[in-house]
């Protein structure tokens, strides 16, 4: 793990090296959820299995959270879009990139698709959702309850008391339902049975219907982290068949 300068800020990366000699193999690019999470979360799920499958695997926490440097300001939608394009640069990874998010890193990737549509290969996502105003004033509830006292999680009450996120994200520029519909890469989205996150898959069907949607029953919000085989199972064919598409054209 290292630390890279990127959009004016420090960033924590952790990048994991393909296995086999493939002389460019393609990357996978992971960002984990907003107030309290780090890239932790998909480093000790996903991140291994990936780069045993081959893949060139990028794990970075988000500006405020883990490693990575936490400014006062800067937390809208499209600061998050625009780390992650020049982290991208900054580590030199060139051509489409597969992007794995959780939660809100499912957000970003939705919204780096839409503004760099061709750097994108395939979005993935665990217990997430486009940038649409109902998921946003989700986002907004759960950033205002993360700041009240006697929360369990430290860390989020410590991010929300210490930045303007809460007041900067809920307010953020959205794209509107044309411009997320124009996402053509594949898109894979995975949500638990028993999360009120999968009460936005409606949402996904109607605005994205090539996208594959997959329930895991009786999981949560927390479904990356509490059943990590089950979403390797599910994930990890999904992107390995897609990376072939990729190598063939």
């Amino acid at each position: 793990m290292n630390t890279v300068r990127a959009n004016g800020i420090a960033v924590h990366v952790a990048q994991l090296p393909p296995a086999g000699d493939e002389p460019a193999p393609p990357t996978a690019v992971m960002i984990h959820g907003m107030a309290g999470d780090t890239l932790a979360s998909w480093y000790f799920t996903l991140a291994k299995p990936v780069s045993d499958a081959g893949l060139r695997v990028v794990a970075y926490d988000l500006r405020g959270h883990g490693h990575t440097e936490r400014p006062l300001t800067g937390y809208t939608l499209d600061d998050f879009v625009d780390d992650l394009d020049a982290l991208l640069d900054a580590i030199g990874v060139t051509g489409p990139v597969h992007l794995l998010g959780n939660s809100f890193g499912g957000t970003i990737a939705f919204a780096y698709a839409i503004r760099r549509p061709e750097a994108v290969a395939t979005v993935t996502t665990i217990e997430s959702s486009p940038p649409t105003p109902a998921w946003f004033h989700r986002v907004a509830y759960r950033l205002s309850q993360a700041g009240q006292p006697g929360r369990r999680l430290a860390a989020a009450r410590e991010f929300v008391g210490a930045t303007s996120v809460a007041r900067e994200l809920p307010a953020s520029r959205l794209p509107g339902d044309a411009l997320i519909a124009a996402i053509t890469c594949p898109v894979l989205c995975v949500y638990g049975g028993h999360s009120r996150v999968g009460e936005l898959a409606p949402d996904i069907r109607r605005l994205l219907p090539h996208a594959d949607v997959v329930v895991v029953p009786g999981e949560r919000h927390s479904l990356l982290v509490d059943r990590p085989e089950t979403v390797r199972e599910v994930v990890l064919p999904w992107l390995l068949r897609h990376c072939a598409k990729e190598v063939v054209r």
